[in-house]
C-alpha cells in the first residue's frame, strides 16, 4: 500500500512544513520553560529579573499558540486529504495560508525576543494574555493578526476541499475526520471575532498612538472571548487523534462514531459562551453574568465525559481483541511499548486529572481561593501542557512516518520521551497546584517576599520549589528527546512496508445517527445565539460603564487623530 506522502506528495509537503514550525517552536519554548522553572524557584539564574517577562511571553506563545496551532493545521490538512480521498482544490491557496501563519510567527516572535535588547525600543511583555493595560509593540499585533488570518484562510480551504467532494458525493455522511475538522473550524471562526476586533480595534492603534487610552476591561472581556474557546482549539486535534488513531493503534476500532460527533457538535456549541468565567475577579462584570458563564462552564463536562466513556470503551475493545480478558487485566493486552500508543493513553490520563482541577477554576466561590496562584498554570500544564502536547508528540510518531515515507529512527527513545514527559509533568503539576493552595502567586519572577513564608500542610514551600525544578528539567530533557528522534528519522531509510493510515470502522457507524448531526448550518446558527445571548448584555454595560475606548470620547479621537496620522504620512 502506498503511503500518503506517495499518494498526495503536494499536501505531504504542507503538512511537514506546518509540522517543522510547530516542532521548531516545541524546542525554543520549552527551553525558555526550564530557564523560566529554574528562575523562579531560585536554582539557577541565567537572566535578570527585569527580563522575566520576556521569558514568559516567549514560553506562553510559542508554545501555547504557535506550536498547537501549527500542528493542527498540519494534522487537519492531512485528515481531511486522507477522510475525503482527494488533493486539496487549490494548492496556491494552500501555500499562501503557510506563508501568512508563517510570516506572522517570525513578526511576533520577532517582537518578544527583542525585549532582550532594550537599545532597540521594541518589546512584548505582555504574556500569552495580551490584553490591556499592558501594552506591546505594533509588530506584536500585526503578527498575530496575520497568524489568524492565516488560520482562518487554512479553514478556507478546507471548507472547499469539503464542497468540492460534496458535489461528488451529495448523499454520503461526512467522512468522521473532516467532520472533526469543520466543526473545529467553525468554532474557530466564532471564538476569533472577539480577539479580532480586540487587536485590530483597539490594541493596534493604541499601539501605533492613534487612541491614547482603551478600555482594560473591554479588551480583558474579547480576549477571554476568544481564549477559552482556544483551549478547545488545541484539544480538539488531539481528540482527533484519540477518537480516530488510537483505537487502531490498541488493534481494535472506535467505540461510536455516533458519539464522537456529538462531542464535536457539542464543542460548537458550549466553548465560546463561557469565557467570563476567567473573569469572576473583575469587578466591573455584574455577578449574574458571572453565575451564568459558571453554569454554561459546567455543560462543558459532558463532551468530556463522553469522551472519557467512548475512548476507554475503545480500548478495551482493541485489548480484547488481542486476547486481553478479566474486568481490568485487559489493560496488560495494550500495546504499551508502541510509543504513539502509550504517549495518547497517558496524555489521556493526565486530562481527567486536569478536568478535575478545571472543575475548582469553573466554580465562582471555590475560584476565590486559587485564583491567580499556581494553582491555574498547574491546571494548564496538565490540559495543554499535556492532554495536547503529548498527544501531538505522540501522534507525530504514527504519522510522520507517512509523511516522510522514511521509518522512525528509535521506538525505544521514543518510548522513554513520552514517560519521561508524563513523570516529569506529575512532578511540576502536582507541586504547582499545591503551592497554589498555599498561596504561591503566578507570573512573578520572585514568588518569596521579604519577612514573609507562604505556610502549608502539603510539605515546605522549599520542597514544592524542588519538584518545580525537577519536573521542568525533565519535560526540556523529553522535549530533546522527541527533537532528536524527529530529526534522526528524517535521515533514516525509506520504509520496507508502508504505514497503513487506513482506520477501521467504528463498532457503531455514522448510519446509526440521526442525520440532522451533519447540519452544521444549524448547529452554528445555534451556536451564534448562544454566544449573543451570553456577551450583549455585559459588553453593553462594560461599554456603557467606562465608554468604548475609556475614559475619553473614543470614536471621535480615533476619527481626528486617524486623519492627523494620515495627514501626516501623506506629508
Amino acid at each position: 500500500m502506498a503511503t500518503f506522502v506517495d499518494r498526495y506528495p503536494e499536501e505531504a509537503s504542507v503538512v511537514k512544513a506546518c509540522l517543522t514550525v510547530a516542532f521548531v517552536s516545541l524546542g525554543i519554548g520549552a527551553f525558555f520553560g526550564l530557564v523560566q522553572a529554574l528562575h523562579r524557584t531560585g536554582v539557577v539564574r541565567l537572566f535578570s529579573s527585569v527580563d522575566y517577562y520576556t521569558v514568559l511571553t516567549a514560553h506562553g506563545v510559542l508554545l501555547a499558540l504557535v506550536f498547537t496551532i501549527f500542528f493542527l493545521l498540519g494534522l487537519f490538512t492531512w485528515a481531511i486529504t486522507r477522510s475525503l480521498e482527494r488533493p486539496l482544490p487549490n494548492i496556491r491557496l494552500t501555500w499562501a495560508w503557510v506563508g501568512l501563519a508563517q510570516a506572522g510567527t517570525v513578526a511576533t516572535a520577532a517582537a518578544i525576543l527583542a525585549g532582550f535588547v532594550p537599545d532597540i525600543g521594541v518589546s512584548a511583555d505582555v504574556l500569552f494574555t495580551f490584553y490591556a493595560p499592558m501594552k506591546a509593540h505594533p509588530l506584536f499585533y500585526a503578527g498575530l493578526a496575520m497568524f489568524i488570518v492565516g488560520t482562518w484562510l487554512a479553514g478556507a480551504d478546507w471548507f472547499l476541499a469539503y464542497r468540492e467532494w460534496r458535489k461528488d458525493n451529495p448523499d454520503e455522511r461526512i467522512p468522521l475526520q473532516t467532520f472533526m475538522v469543520l466543526t473545529t473550524m467553525l468554532m474557530w471562526y466564532l471564538a476569533t471575532i472577539g480577539v479580532a476586533v480586540e487587536v485590530v480595534v483597539f490594541l493596534l492603534p493604541w499601539s501605533f498612538g492613534i487612541v491614547e487610552t482603551v478600555n482594560p476591561l473591554l479588551t480583558r472581556t474579547l480576549f477571554w472571548f476568544f481564549g477559552h474557546p482556544v483551549v478547545y482549539f488545541w484539544l480538539m486535534p488531539a481528540y482527533l487523534m484519540w477518537y480516530t488513531i488510537l483505537p487502531k493503534l490498541a488493534g481494535g476500532r472506535l467505540f461510536s462514531d455516533p458519539l464522537a460527533r456529538v462531542v464535536f457538535v457539542l464543542f460548537l456549541l458550549l466553548s465560546t459562551p463561557v469565557g467570563i468565567h476567567h473573569q469572576y475577579l473583575d469587578p466591573g462584570i455584574a455577578e449574574g453574568f458571572k453565575f451564568i458563564a459558571m453554569t454554561n462552564t459546567m455543560f462543558l463536562l459532558l463532551p468530556s465525559l463522553l469522551t472519557a466513556f467512548t475512548v476507554v470503551a475503545s480500548m478495551e475493545h482493541g485489548a480484547r481483541q488481542r486476547g486481553g480478558e478479566g474486568r481490568l487485566r485487559w489493560l496488560g493486552a495494550l500495546p504499551w511499548r508502541d510509543p504513539a500508543f502509550t504517549g495518547m493513553a497517558l496524555a489521556g490520563l493526565m486530562f481527567a486529572a486536569g478536568g478535575f482541577s478545571g472543575m475548582i477554576n469553573a466554580g465562582m466561590n471555590i475560584n476565590y481561593l486559587i485564583h491567580n496562584t499556581l494553582w491555574v498554570p498547574g491546571h494548564f500544564h496538565l490540559t495543554v501542557g499535556t492532554a495536547v502536547a503529548l498527544t501531538m508528540m505522540a501522534g507525530s510518531y504514527w504519522l510522520v512516518p507517512q509523511l516522510t515515507g522514511r521509518k522512525l529512527y528509535s521506538r525505544p527513545i521514543g518510548l522513554a520521551q513520552v514517560v519521561l514527559w508524563f513523570v516529569g509533568m506529575v512532578f511540576m503539576s502536582n507541586a504547582m497546584h499545591r503551592a497554589g493552595l498555599a498561596g504561591v502567586p503566578r507570573r512573578t519572577a520572585e514568588p518569596q517576599y521579604n519577612s514573609f513564608d507562604f505556610t502549608t500542610t502539603m510539605g515546605s514551600i522549599e520542597e514544592l520549589q524542588l519538584q518545580i525544578a525537577v519536573g521542568g528539567t525533565l519535560l526540556f530533557v523529553s522535549v530533546v528527546l522527541f527533537s532528536f528522534n524527529m530529526l534522526a528519522s528524517a535521515i533514516e531509510d525509506p520504509v520496507e512496508t508502508p504505514v497503513d493510515d487506513r482506520l477501521p470502522a467504528p463498532l457503531s457507524g455514522a448510519d446509526g445517527s440521526p442525520r440532522v448531526l451533519d447540519n452544521l448550518r444549524l448547529w452554528t446558527a445555534i451556536a451564534v445565539v448562544l454566544v449573543v445571548l451570553a456577551y450583549t448584555l455585559p459588553l453593553a454595560s462594560i461599554v456603557q460603564d467606562a465608554g468604548l475606548f475609556g475614559n475619553v470620547p473614543g470614536v471621535p479621537m480615533l476619527i481626528g487623530n486617524f486623519v492627523e496620522s494620515l495627514a501626516g504620512v501623506i506629508a
